[in-house]
């Protein structure tokens, strides 16, 4: 990892993930996945949880209708997940530290785009409501023809969407699945959150605990003047 390779470069488009990342939804997915297994009489532990952090929602459910002992009913459980996590997204849109000033301030340079696992309309409308819809160029999502994160297909879609080559070009994430499918896409990539294991560290360039960090600041600071 080497923090020249983002502080020292100008890329041509930013690509953010969205869950963890911009807004802090996260803790919601997991109150979610709470919620719907406690109907079926278990409850997820802290391996299950790392386990399911920013997969894709079918993928969830059907982790989760088998943690439960019910595979059959895997797109039942799908839907309860999806339920669920919309009403406390909705109740409670709240940004990440730093994520406002930072979209902000990179706006003032390069296009950017969010590539996010979840549905378009939870994706935008959290946007929206958090105010950081506006400086979106481009919201990508997985579809019949792109498959979800840890695949490169919605990281190489934004990349075209913005019209720069996926070098040329930063992700912005904060799980292992997201930062493999950004990696694997070839756009350098900042990592976000608390410090994670040596496996996911080494596939970033640069990995700071929140995107208010001083050194975020003043890059996108000096790039924006």
């Amino acid at each position: 990892m080497t923090a020249d390779r983002i502080l020292k470069w100008q890329p041509s488009a930013i690509v953010f993930d969205c869950d963890g990342t911009l807004m802090d939804s996260e803790r919601h997915w997991v109150a979610a996945r709470e919620i719907v297994l406690h109907e079926y009489g278990t409850a997820p532990d802290a391996a299950f949880s790392e386990r399911t952090r920013g997969v894709h929602y079918t993928e969830c459910g059907r982790l989760m209708a088998e943690f439960a002992g019910v595979p059959a009913l895997a797109d039942t459980i799908t839907e309860q997940l999806l339920d669920q996590f919309r009403k406390l997204v909705m109740d409670d849109p709240v940004t990440k530290p730093g994520a406002v000033d930072l979209v902000r301030r990179t706006s003032a340079f390069a296009p950017l785009a969010v590539a996010s696992n979840c549905p378009r309309d939870v994706v935008e409308s959290g946007l929206a409501r958090a105010g950081l819809l506006q400086y979106i160029g481009h919201v990508v999502v997985p579809d019949d023809t792109m498959r979800p994160k840890p695949a490169p297909d919605l990281y190489a879609h934004a990349c075209r969407t913005c019209d720069v080559p996926p070098d040329q070009a930063l992700a912005v994430e904060d799980s292992h699945c997201g930062i493999v499918a950004a990696a694997e896409a070839g756009l350098r990539v900042l990592g976000v959150g608390p410090r994670p294991a040596d496996e996911t560290l080494a596939l970033t360039d640069l990995w700071v605990e929140s995107l208010d960090d001083p050194q975020l600041t003043a890059w996108a600071d000096r790039l924006a003047s």
